[in-house]
């Protein structure tokens, strides 16, 4: 019997916009931007807003989706080479949330790690966080933190800053051609 958390059931979400914000803080920070910047966030909060409450909803599904794909791409890696993905991907995003307390209250990290084993089992994140009631505005950053040090994580491994943001381009590719 599926999981009510399997991922067949979990809405998609706007993938492409959560992808967009995601690419721009890659970017920012590969451009030595490590602070945000003012006029960024006030554009992105603008960006946000228009879209209304269900087009914000499908945001964050599309983080959700995000994280799903990223580790679904990760497991896969690390099954090439015999090795658990939570075993090796979750310490190192957990000690990374933790260097971040400006954004990412320590209260969140088991909740940003909880999303993370999730897809690495093969659940939707999304679906095992609404399990524990509505997301919070102050989960948002976290959230965000999160798909951020997956997408880094991965573009690391494939020694390419563009890389994470490339497969997600080219899964929504072929998705439009089916």
């Amino acid at each position: 019997m599926p999981s009510p958390c399997d991922p067949q059931y979990a809405p998609a979400g706007d993938v492409g916009a959560a992808l967009m914000l995601i690419d721009s803080r890659l970017k920012g920070i590969h451009n030595g931007k490590t602070e945000t910047d003012p006029e960024q966030q006030a554009l992105t909060d603008q960006f946000i807003a228009s879209l209304g409450p269900e087009g914000a909803e499908d945001v964050l599904d599309g983080a959700c989706t995000l994280v799903y794909m990223f580790m679904t791409w990760l497991r896969k890696v690390h099954e090439n080479q015999d090795k658990d993905v939570v075993e090796y991907v979750v310490p190192t995003l957990v000690a990374a949330l933790r260097m971040m307390p400006k954004s990412v209250g320590a209260e969140f990290v088991p909740t940003m790690a909880g999303l993370v084993v999730a897809a690495g089992t093969g659940l939707s994140p999304s679906l095992w966080r609404t399990q524990y009631g509505p997301w919070t505005e102050n989960e948002m950053k976290p959230l965000e933190a999160t798909v951020f040090l997956l997408a880094e994580h991965i573009n690391r491994i494939a020694d390419d800053p563009d890389f994470a943001t490339r497969i997600i381009t080219e899964a929504l590719s072929e998705l439009g051609e089916d």
